[in-house]
């Protein structure tokens, strides 16, 4: 393997110093957190199992930012399947094709090295994703990172520079398990597992980098709106290694299919269907699924600013005086009255 001072070959800036950082016995490259974090507020969507509704929460809470008024940047790592980036294309799709306005973030998507070294992977993969942090930096508040269902470069790197990183979970054993072992009889936590350990450790070489303390928030999410009789012994479970490991517990979205229907055309239980889905019914437990997302954006308690909350006002207003008459007695290009 090469040497550290060999990597500055690889494009990439000449000011950043890496240093080796062994997790799981894989030798990842690692620059100054100080050096990448930017400061916007970054929100990392991970968990190693596929299936628990990443893409979905990561574009609800990007949504959800923007109607805030929030500037908003998202980065998708997951360059096979691309689920986040064909969202953020529907939703620009959909907004030329009606034709509405829609809020849209600026996007990235990082491809995955393909060459067969694996220390050039690794440094073209940093590159690019330096670059897109480089960009959003001084332009937005939040940049919102959806990651790949499995172990990567790319996706330990997002860990490593998070402030929020949300964990969707479903209420099944199969999700547990990512996070911890269990009991088979009486279904007691007995250890914690892969992810769970990978976030342990991102943070505390977080935390021994810049002293910075990740606000981890495991998500109860695809929850059966009927109940489930493993549903008290997953939140117990949970609890007890929350306490162990260090995160927040926060309920996420009931299976709904208006999650599922909105996918093609880019659209989010906050967008309005009157507007945004002209001449189609509606799905009637879509201002349900709103209030469901408004929640979980206060559990996740962001920081979101006055002066974004001021920004989202006037855009308000503006749309609703375009789409107002003029009053005649502030009509300048009015005559006198008769």
């Amino acid at each position: 393997m090469k040497d550290c001072r060999s990597l500055r070959d690889c494009g990439l800036p000449g000011s950043l110093v890496f240093t080796k950082l062994r997790l799981r016995g894989a030798v990842v490259l690692n620059a100054p957190i100080q050096q990448l974090r930017a400061p916007p507020h970054v929100v990392v969507v991970g968990n190693e199992k596929g299936g628990s509704g990443k893409t979905t929460i990561a574009m609800h809470i990007v949504v959800a930012l923007m109607k805030a008024g929030q500037r908003v940047a998202t980065i998708d790592l997951d360059s096979r399947q691309k689920t986040l980036t064909h969202y953020v294309e529907s939703r620009r799709g959909w907004a030329r094709r009606c034709p509405i306005d829609l809020e849209l973030p600026t996007h990235f998507c990082i491809a995955r090295g393909e060459s067969a070294s694996v220390q050039e992977n690794e440094a073209a993969e940093y590159a690019d994703f330096q670059r897109a942090i480089a960009a959003v930096q001084d332009h937005h508040d939040f940049v919102v990172i959806d990651t790949p269902p499995y172990d990567s470069y790319l996706m330990r790197l997002a860990h490593s520079i998070t402030d929020t990183l949300v964990t969707p979970l479903n209420d099944s054993f199969l999700d547990f398990d990512v996070l911890a072992t269990v009991d088979p009889v009486t279904f007691a936590v007995t250890g914690v597992s892969h992810y769970g350990e990978l976030v342990r450790e991102t943070r505390r070489h977080r935390r021994s980098a810049d002293g910075a303390l990740t606000d981890w928030v495991v998500v109860r999410n695809r929850v059966s709106l009927f109940g489930s009789s493993i549903e008290p012994i997953m939140c117990e479970g949970l609890n007890e290694l929350a306490l162990r490991l260090g995160f927040r517990v926060a309920l996420g979205f009931h299976e709904r299919e208006v999650y599922r229907d909105l996918f093609p055309r880019g659209l989010t239980a906050l967008d309005e269907p009157c507007k945004t889905m002209p001449g189609i019914d509606p799905d009637p437990c879509h201002l349900i699924a709103g209030g469901e997302v408004q929640a979980l954006l206060e559990a996740l308690k962001l920081p979101i600013d006055d002066r974004g909350r001021r920004r989202a006002a006037l855009r308000a207003e503006w749309f609703a005086s375009r789409d107002s008459p003029l009053d005649d007695s502030d009509d300048i290009l009015a005559g006198p009255s008769p």
